[in-house]
This record gives C-alpha cells, sequence and structure tokens, in this order.
C-alpha cells in the first residue's frame, strides 16, 4: 500500500510554470492556447475566486518536457489581450526543502 502511495505522490507533480497577471477575461482555455505554441500543454489551471466568480489572475501550466518550458523562458515577454504575463519557473518539492542532517 506505501508503493501505491508513492506512485501517487509522483504523479502529482507539481506545474512548471507560474503565471501571473493574467487577465481576468482570458479563459484557462485561452491560456492553453496560447502556450501550445511552445510545446504540448499538459495541463493548465486557474483558480476560481467563489465570491466574484472571477478566476484570481494567476494560475499554473504543466508541459510535456523540460525543453517546452525553457521555450517558454527564453521569449522576453509573453502579452495576452494587451496585458504583460509575469512567468516564474517552479521547483520541485525536493528542492524546495531543505536537507536534513543525520545525527
Amino acid at each position: 500500500m506505501a508503493a501505491a502511495r508513492g506512485a501517487v505522490r509522483q504523479s502529482r507533480r507539481i506545474f512548471d510554470i507560474f503565471v501571473a497577471e493574467v487577465p481576468w477575461t482570458v479563459s484557462s482555455k485561452e491560456l492553453k492556447e496560447y502556450f501550445s505554441q511552445f510545446g504540448s500543454v499538459q495541463r493548465c489551471q486557474l483558480p476560481f475566486d467563489r465570491n466574484t466568480g472571477f478566476h484570481k489572475r494567476y494560475g499554473w501550466i504543466k508541459f510535456s518536457s523540460p525543453e517546452e518550458v525553457q521555450n517558454v523562458l527564453q521569449k522576453d515577454s509573453h502579452i495576452l489581450e494587451g496585458a504583460k504575463l509575469t512567468l516564474r519557473q517552479q521547483q520541485s518539492r525536493r528542492q524546495l526543502q531543505p536537507k536534513r542532517e543525520s545525527m
């Protein structure tokens, strides 16, 4: 059973790119279409605010390969509906956690 949990954790990798300053008029479908020019987009997520019904102007993109992520990051600026998107490459959870020293 522990092996099954480990496999599930590995399949839930975090997203490759964090995108901010997304215009509220842009849908996740449009965001996915835009980033598809750089490679195969596996997943695109824009979280919604339950109170307003609009997305929160940020989201995540997951690509099929690291090369596709580099294609996105090599472009100087990404503009969608007149707004400049802010991108940041996500790090894996292992990279974010400090190493534990053995006693």
